[in-house]
């Protein structure tokens, strides 16, 4: 189903012919009260849509940097519930992604987070632990509510898992570019660029590379092979280590498309 609002609005950027930038943030680890300022930062340089991640206590994706994000949101008191309601408050300019695990959105309930999100600028879902084959789980619900749940296609998937997965992706197609979890500074296979422009040639949606994201050169080299890129944690680093005014040099030189 490629007609939900997620996928629309990126096709919408895309026209504007630059690499569509999705940053990735973890909710509540630099506290949720300044969760709007980074949001409104991220929109200034130039994010086509933005991660929102809900920490959970075995994040089995994230590596070291996302992984500590999560704990220290955890320390902070945040909840699935907390980081709803302050979506709620928040207006964004562009689409708004949330990524968590299977077991957070069921214990809050599927229906119960769907219509909670209605209000908020929420349009897709990202569970790296929900199978393929287990989609139909939350798909009416979401459909119902306007919300796509990506699908992230991994290295080691066969061409007919790939077309498979592709037939059926929303919003844009998250396309792994390493094998294990996310991290900056990864060795990239030789093969990488050929497998990212096989994808993107069959996507009717975007297409964006991610894990390992962390320079000017990463996001130049995969945006003459797919449609942009998704930066987590060197974005996420740089949140915890640096106040905002240092974050936004960090963000233009970085991607160099607001």
């Amino acid at each position: 189903m490629t007609s939900k609002t997620l996928t629309m609005k990126l096709k919408e950027r895309q026209k504007q012919g630059k690499p569509l930038f999705v940053p990735y943030i973890m909710a509540g680890a630099n506290g949720l009260e300044r969760l709007p300022a980074e949001i409104e930062l991220l929109t200034t340089h130039g994010a086509a849509a933005i991660e929102i991640g809900v920490p959970f206590s075995d994040p089995v994706a994230d590596g070291a940097v996302i992984q500590a994000a999560g704990m220290q949101a955890l320390a902070n008191g945040t909840t699935l519930k907390k980081i709803i309601a302050a979506l709620q408050t928040i207006h964004s300019e562009v689409p708004l992604v949330l990524m968590g695990y299977a077991n957070s959105f069921f214990h809050y309930g599927i229906e119960q987070l769907a219509n909670e999100l209605k209000t908020t600028n929420v349009k897709g879902l990202i569970i790296p632990d929900l199978p393929f084959e287990h989609r139909s789980l939350v798909t009416p619900t979401f459909d119902a509510a306007d919300l796509a749940l990506l699908t992230l296609v991994s290295l080691t998937s066969p061409p007919d898992r790939i077309q498979t997965l592709i037939e059926e992706a929303e919003g844009f197609v998250y396309a792994v570019t390493v094998n294990g979890v996310t991290g900056e500074d990864r060795q990239y296979n030789e093969q990488l660029d050929q497998h990212l422009q096989a994808i993107s040639e069959k996507s009717p949606i975007p297409v964006l590379a991610g894990f390992g994201v962390s320079t000017h050169a990463d996001v130049q080299r995969f945006a003459r092979v797919c449609e942009g890129v998704v930066i987590g944690s060197k974005i996420v680093a740089a949140l915890q280590n640096e106040p905002l005014p240092k974050v936004s040099e960090l963000l233009a030189e970085l991607v160099g498309i607001s």
